[in-house]
């Protein structure tokens, strides 16, 4: 939990093209990993390339 957070803080710091890069680099088809975790998906229009 610890580590968790404090990668938070860090990212909470980059500006948002970072934060676009990085996603795309780790998840490069938008998919919603909230499902994963057995929680409803966000939708279509949060957060996509900028969004």
């Amino acid at each position: 939990m610890e580590r968790a957070i404090m990668r938070e803080k860090q990212l909470k710091n980059w500006h948002r093209q970072w934060k676009i890069n990085l996603i795309n680099a780790e998840n490069p088809h938008w998919e919603d990993l909230a499902v994963g975790f057995g929680l409803p998906p966000l939708g279509p229009s949060v957060g996509r390339n900028g969004s």
